[in-house]
């Protein structure tokens, strides 16, 4: 009996030997394999890319990102979505209906919070793609009537409106679905080690440059519009995982001595007035996580809260002010041995 339990072990050790060889010799590679750094515009902002690979695929990066562009921009004149907007009867494609689908899913969950038809309301308040003087109280009511995501819906590859009027703008979703496209490509390509970022969206896997999961800071709220005195609030130790964030103190401008949000609550047609600064959700994809983060911009953080109750795939990380307003924070229990500073 011991001598076949020996030469069942002896068998065994070439095999337990080729397993450490090519594990010592996958790590080895791993490690010598460089980081590429990728940036460029896009979508109207800046993309910055990490991954780690043995050749520079910016070039593919690109190419993926020019498909969302020229599906849901509104920068580009000849995209889907701004032929739509100018009553085109253009066929849809495939990035176009993905987030067409999320789109409705999240609204119906945050009771119409989040609403690519709000771009009317977006414009006249002077934070879209054109910009204007304060609406008054008649031109707001009258553009509501033409905001709705019920009013929408897809059909055979094309949009179809209850009301010719109602225009889409998909900016709250569509950066966080972009970065989403390039970690698919980068996935494709065997990479596990990457960080996509397009305008504050971010998607990570692995770990960085330094051999330990990648680091997200969360921007601490402050009243400088143009983002040029930025501090970060608390460091997040984060990988494999989805992030966006929108905040009030992004985008905002005072008129008559008062401050004006550029987060629109789709149902008042007017800018949010609460005590929430900024929402950072984590979620499986970005674009999901780009559309929760607008949607609790405008619930606040009681009504958020419960949604994030209802999600076991949502984490959220709030920065509000409190009656006396003094900044507080209120996340996640799962995010608690996630904060490193």
């Amino acid at each position: 009996m011991e001598s076949s339990r020996k030469k069942q072990w002896w068998w065994q050790l070439p095999l337990l030997v080729l397993l450490i060889v090519g594990t010592v010799i996958i790590i080895r590679t791993q490690r010598n394999t460089p980081y590429q750094h990728d940036e460029g515009f896009i979508f109207g902002t800046l993309y910055h890319i990490t991954y780690q690979y043995d050749s520079d695929l910016d070039s593919a990066i690109v190419a993926e990102l020019k498909k969302v562009d020229a599906s849901l921009s509104m920068f580009n004149k000849k995209s889907i979505i701004a032929r739509i907007n100018n009553g085109e009867d253009v066929a849809t494609d495939d990035m176009f209906e993905n987030v067409f689908a999320l789109a409705e899913k999240v609204s119906a969950d945050t009771e119409g919070a989040f609403d690519i038809t709000v771009a009317p309301l977006v414009n006249a308040w002077g934070f879209g793609f054109k910009s204007g003087a304060m609406p008054s109280e008649t031109t707001v009511d009258s553009l509501r009537k033409h905001v709705g995501y019920r009013k929408v819906s897809l059909r055979k590859h094309h949009v179809v409106k209850t009301d010719k009027n109602v225009t889409l703008d998909c900016s709250a979703i569509a950066k966080g679905y972009g970065c989403d496209v390039v970690a698919a490509l980068l996935r494709s390509k065997g990479i596990s080690n990457f960080m996509v970022e397009i305008g504050g969206e971010v998607v990570t896997s692995g770990i960085s440059e330094k051999r330990v999961p990648w680091k997200i800071g969360v921007t601490k709220p402050t009243d400088d519009p143009t983002q040029q005195d930025t501090e970060i609030q608390t460091v997040l130790n984060v990988t494999d995982k989805s992030m966006a964030t929108s905040g009030n103190y992004r985008k905002f401008y005072y008129k008559n001595g008062r401050k004006y949000a550029h987060t629109i609550d789709p149902k008042t047609g007017r800018p949010v007035q609460h005590s929430l600064l900024s929402s950072t959700v984590f979620a499986p994809t970005c674009a999901m996580a780009d559309a929760y983060a607008t949607a609790f911009m405008v619930m606040g953080v009681e009504k958020a809260q419960k949604v994030l109750a209802r999600h076991d795939d949502l984490q959220a990380y709030f920065i509000y002010t409190d009656h006396k307003g003094a900044m507080k924070v209120w996340f996640s229990p799962e995010l608690r041995s996630k904060i490193i500073e």
